[in-house]
């Protein structure tokens, strides 16, 4: 019997990255059910990649309607949800000196006020015991250049999962954090010039304690882990998958 046999589960972001990842491990332990994202292509990608068990939605998580829609759908096609990861999300980069409200309403939509949305509106839709994973970042804890915005923004989704487990003890609910560090996704891709890329994984990777940089498997693995049974006592608390960054990087 895999860990997650049967389960159902709704990963946004799930069409590429760490989001990609967390459905590869998941399905490896016999989840199903829906991967969210905005682009079609990806999404077709993705769940050619997964199988017959995952659904693809486009949406935007931005949007409350759209997160109404998603549930409903995935509701109607698997029934209750098990498992919700709420994985959604960029960073707007820029100083305080450069960003204006625009830029501060888009990073907090994303990063902050979808991820409150997406399990607001799925637990009508979720069995009594279910494990909501939320993804942070290591940039609530460390302040990097022009990643303001974004660390807070994570910051208090990090405090959120303390929050909805609190809220939703009597449901037994267990709401649980993953806080990644540097991770090898397509995201280098928006921001480094290809010719540069390996160049600057291999930097980060001189940086941190481990010795390399995250892949998405790592994440998928702990996130099954706060999917499943095993978890079972391990509420409001974040995990940290940084290969030491946080606490052991100068």
């Amino acid at each position: 019997m895999t860990k997650l046999e049967n389960k159902v589960v709704v990963i946004t972001g799930g069409n590429s990255g760490i989001g990609l990842g967390i459905a590869q491990e998941f399905k490896k332990e016999g989840a199903k059910g829906v991967i969210v994202g905005r682009n079609q292509e990806t999404l077709d990608s993705a769940v050619l990649q997964l199988g017959d068990n995952f659904l693809a939605i486009n949406a935007d998580v931005t949007n409350v309607a759209d997160l109404e829609r998603i549930f409903k759908e995935t509701s109607e096609k698997f029934g209750k949800i098990d498992v919700i990861v709420a994985n959604a999300g960029a960073a707007t980069l820029g100083t305080v000196a450069d960003l204006g409200e625009a830029d501060y309403d888009k990073a907090m939509n994303l990063n902050l006020k979808s991820v409150y949305f997406t399990v607001n509106k799925a637990l009508p839709f979720m069995n009594d015991g279910s494990s909501i994973i939320l993804i942070g970042s290591i940039a609530a804890h460390r302040s990097y250049p022009s990643f303001g915005l974004y660390g807070a923004a994570k910051a208090a989704v990090i405090f959120f999962a303390k929050a909805f487990s609190n809220d939703l003890l009597g449901r037994k609910i267990r709401a649980n954090v993953i806080t990644p560090g540097t991770t090898d996704t397509p995201a280098f891709e928006k921001f480094v010039p290809a010719e540069q890329i390996e160049a600057v994984k291999k930097h980060f990777a001189s940086e941190i304690p481990i010795g390399r940089i995250g892949q998405s498997s790592d994440i998928g693995k702990t996130a099954v882990f706060l999917a499943s049974d095993d978890s079972s006592f391990i509420l409001g608390a974040e995990i940290l998958v940084d290969g030491g960054t946080t606490y052991l990087a100068k």
